[in-house]
């Protein structure tokens, strides 16, 4: 910075030890000092940047070499230890770039499944430590889950189970285990299922925000959060129709397990088993022994043959991810194990499912001659019913060249079906909650909002309509008019597409419609589902339709990025996004939602509200 005072000018100027130089500069010798002055600094800053960023690199490669290269090698004679806690969601990435590993607060479904596996074929690992502690996960994902814990035991290797609380998912899964053990003061929980949906009306109102709504469909209710105080009579008759299905599945699987009948079960939830004693537990067979910890650690001694006292060789479900699987398989044929996952947007980044992103990555694999066919991972409540339809016109292109499964995971509902509906099979879970065929539109008037700020506003136009989407002040007779038509063609057009995919006559299945839910057992026995399973079925029937017999090899897509390409990934609100969810957990999608009520597209097929099963 230079500035003259008197005959003489004043120039400061930056150094890399931050301390600021002072230089009286005469007037004769200031162009050549200040050209002196310039370079060298220039030529300063070009050495500490090299410096800084050679030494970035240095740093960035020895943290990629510890982080992504290093290989987790299980000892001989050791346990998967199975601890889940925190939110279990589809698929997290290969490394979290911002949050230090011990305080993540999700796991992935898809590296639990592959643990297991790995551990199934791993001589080294005799069998699984449950240790479930509070976490939280959809039924779908449970049963997916069990069903993996179930194929394990067919190697002839043990669990055994032990926590201090068993949660009612907790339970469900370590309800297969050889041994169920609990502490002296612990506690085990079964009650049923509830979902408690959460209402906004109220609270925006006290904004003095009113929710203009327009939709399709006596069951199409994600509109009430906001225009309700409580469930309509029509949404409390199939969110209770879908609660009991998935709880008849749920109990007997309990039963199987613990070789009760589903009556036992049921009246065991109606005692409310938590604040019951261990003795208790007992008596009813939910478990097998009382012990402490550090007991349960001398009876896995005995399992191993290990002495008393000796350290339990063990890995983690985050160990495992770098174990390779025993036998490398290899195969010209390949199955794409595409995931789409989270919210349907418009955009081109890789979180949530945005439609440019999603439409690419499709066609990537549609003219990959060694992708034979692909399994399309749904998990989706749906979003923008624009960005789905870009999204089913990449799938319907995908068909015609090779075969497409769709294996559906918690949510395949509304746009989530709606980018599932035209695939060659469809396999979901009993538990998954898919359908709600159907959108709505929703437009803020923030009109009262502007009054009690004591703002107002007026307006000049040269047309009828130059003003229509003018969010202060409220939807007027013609406009609602032509935006409810829109929302009907909208619903046309997503029943056509499912009546097509499906080969359902259109009439048909607008009784199905009308954005009602269904669990996966009910949409298989109504035609919207073809088979019942998880994602292993869908692959082999997807392997079958190719007719590639047992010679294949399954890759997953979009690739996991590494840490290193984490670290330049160039998308913030990505990143954000991760982080965010990282951080917020269950509650990252209560503050999505308000936060989308304005910015997201104002046609939507979205499931009726996240169902919050518990």
């Amino acid at each position: 910075m230079i500035f003259k005072l008197f005959d003489s000018y004043f120039f400061f100027t930056f150094v890399p030890s931050n301390l600021f130089i002072l230089k009286i500069i005469y007037m004769k010798d200031f162009p050549k000092i200040v050209l002196g002055s310039a370079l060298g600094f220039i030529v300063a800053s070009i050495c500490i940047s090299v410096i800084f960023f050679l030494f970035f690199f240095i740093t960035a490669g020895s943290l990629v070499k510890s982080v992504g290269e290093e290989q987790f090698v299980p000892a001989n004679n050791s346990v998967l230890n199975l601890s889940l806690s925190g939110n279990i969601r589809e698929r997290i990435p290969r490394t979290t770039t911002f949050i230090p590993k011990d305080e993540s607060s999700t796991m992935g479904l898809d590296d639990i499944i592959a643990a297991i596996r790995k551990a199934k074929n791993d001589h080294r690992i005799k069998g699984i430590y449950l240790n479930p502690r509070i976490f939280a996960a959809s039924p779908a994902t449970l049963a997916q889950i069990r069903q993996e814990l179930i194929d394990f035991k067919e190697s002839g290797k043990f669990i055994v189970a032990y926590a201090d609380t068993y949660t009612q998912s907790g339970y469900y899964l370590a309800s297969i285990a050889d041994k169920i053990a609990v502490n002296p003061q612990g506690s085990l929980d079964i009650h049923g299922l509830v979902s408690m949906p959460v209402f906004y009306k109220d609270a925006l109102e006290k904004l003095g925000i009113e929710v203009q709504v327009f939709k399709v469909g006596t069951y199409k209710s994600a509109v009430e959060p906001f225009t309700l105080t409580e469930m309509s009579e029509a949404n409390r008759q199939q969110t209770a129709s879908s609660l009991n299905d998935i709880w008849s599945f749920m109990r007997s699987d309990l039963a199987d397990g613990r070789h009760l009948s589903t009556n036992d079960v049921d009246s065991i939830a109606n005692q409310f088993p938590l604040l019951k004693d261990t003795a208790y537990l007992i008596n009813k067979n939910l478990v097998d022994t009382v012990l402490y910890e550090t007991e349960m650690k001398n009876y896995l001694r005995a399992l191993l043959n290990i002495d008393e006292g000796a350290k339990i060789p063990s890995a983690t479900v985050r160990d495992m991810k770098s174990v390779k699987f025993p036998i490398i398989k290899k195969s010209k044929n390949n199955i794409a194990l595409l995931y789409a996952v989270g919210s349907i947007v418009s955009g081109n980044g890789s979180s949530d499912i945005q439609d440019k992103f999603m439409v690419n990555e499709i066609e990537k694999l549609r003219k990959d001659d060694n992708i034979k066919a692909v399994v399309f991972r749904v998990n989706s409540g749906g979003g923008s019913a624009y960005a789905s339809e870009q999204i089913w016109k990449a799938i319907t292109d995908l068909k015609k060249e090779k075969p497409v499964v769709v294996s559906m995971g918690d949510l395949a509902a509304s746009g989530g079906y709606y980018i599932s509906c035209n695939a060659t099979k469809i396999v979901a879970q009993p538990t998954t909650i898919t359908g709600s065929i159907g959108i709505f539109g929703l437009f803020p008037n923030m009109q009262g909002t502007m009054n009690k700020l004591g703002l107002s506003f007026d307006v000049v136009k040269t047309h009828k309509y130059s003003d229509f989407g003018n969010f202060t002040r409220p939807m007027n007779k013609d406009e609602k008019a032509m935006l409810q038509s829109y929302i009907d063609k909208g619903y046309d057009t997503f029943l056509s597409r499912c009546s097509e995919g499906r080969n359902i006559p259109k009439d048909t299945l607008a009784k199905y419609a009308e954005g009602r839910i269904w669990t996966g057992n009910q949409a298989k026995t109504i035609g919207l589902v073809d088979e019942l399973g998880g994602i292993e079925k869908a692959i082999k029937i997807a392997a079958d339709l190719a007719n590639l017999g047992d010679d294949y090899v399954v890759y997953e897509y979009p690739r996991k990025r590494s840490f290193f390409e984490e670290i330049f990934y160039k998308n913030k609100n990505d990143l954000a996004l991760k982080t965010l969810k990282e951080y917020l957990g269950d509650s990252y999608d209560i503050f999505m939602t308000i936060k989308n009520l304005k910015e997201e597209d104002f046609i939507q097929a979205r499931l009726p509200y996240d169902l919050n099963i518990q």
